[in-house]
């Protein structure tokens, strides 16, 4: 069986958390969160892996994960730039990248093989990288079948902001039908309310299923997203902060009839960092499972 590619989104700002999270050290041996998926997705059954960064850190980047992952996998980096658009859509005053979706479709050439995606800033756990890797091995890459592992809602959230999350409904055959991004999601006296673009509040039931952007694909992901990314660009090219989230292609490939996504469930717990005060949370949770020998004290 062929080995899946793991696709890392790397190049946001961490404007919330007042810094680049991607590449900050969270153990006394320089342990950032990546280097837990790396080491999960490598004992998982992934061979191949693509960094999605920008290229005013790559330096810095390459010089933390060049040396550990050489002889040991292949690697790949991708650069989501602000000009990575048509020119008429280029805009001085913008600096937000333009949405882990575009970040994705930047990444089409080089991937020809099955492959998963996750955020840089999460830690996923053992369980969700074991699963996926699996159910990537035994899809035929030139179908149309796609995965998307879902968490619940109560074990996602930050207890010092709101947080983004993708809302799924998934149908009785345990297939995703939307999914919609919730950029405001927050604990608010013992409980989690949304917040929509129009300031207006709405309680959210916290076992309801969430995508933390852990998809897995074929390459024929790649027939979707172009299109709709370029009517985003046309209907948003004055907004500077508007997003092509990976969601929105999510969405369209449903709607599309052509493909379906199956849901693979994880009851970990979700830890990573929005917040600087996230930081001590996720130092401890990683200390604990070092301790208790989840990881070896030294991931290489």
């Amino acid at each position: 069986m062929n080995k899946p590619t793991l696709v890392v989104l790397a190049a946001g700002m961490g404007s919330r958390y007042g810094g680049l999270k991607q590449i900050d050290v969270f153990t006394p041996e320089g342990d950032t969160i990546i280097d837990f998926s790396i080491y999960d997705a490598l004992r998982a059954g992934f061979g191949k892996f693509v960094f999605i960064i920008r290229k005013s850190f790559e330096k810095e980047f390459k010089e933390i994960f060049n040396p550990k992952l050489k002889g040991i996998a292949e690697v790949e980096y991708v650069y989501q730039e602000l000009e990575s658009v048509p020119k008429k859509y280029i805009n001085p005053n913008r600096v937000k990248p333009w949405g882990t979706g575009h970040a994705l479709l930047m990444a089409k050439n080089v991937l020809k093989e099955n492959f998963a995606v996750i955020n840089a800033d999460d830690f996923y756990g053992q369980e969700a990288f074991e699963v996926m890797a699996k159910s990537l091995m035994e899809t035929d890459k030139n179908s149309y079948n796609f995965l998307s592992m879902a968490y619940l809602l109560k074990n996602t959230v930050s207890d010092y902001g709101f947080v983004s999350r993708g809302e799924c409904q998934v149908n009785a055959h345990g297939y995703l039908d939307n999914v919609v991004e919730r950029t405001h999601i927050e604990k608010v006296n013992g409980s989690i309310i949304r917040k929509d673009e129009d300031g207006s509040t709405t309680l959210i039931d916290e076992n309801t299923i969430v995508s933390m952007n852990f998809w897995g694909f074929t390459p024929k992901f790649f027939e979707f997203g172009s299109e709709l990314f370029n009517t985003f660009l046309e209907q948003n090219k004055s907004n500077l902060k508007a997003e092509f989230y990976l969601p929105l292609i999510v969405n369209d490939i449903i709607k599309s009839g052509k493909a379906k996504i199956k849901v693979l469930k994880s009851g970990a717990k979700w830890f990573g960092v929005t917040y600087k005060e996230d930081k001590a949370i996720v130092q401890k949770a990683i200390e604990e499972l070092k301790i208790n020998k989840i990881y070896p004290k030294n991931l290489y």
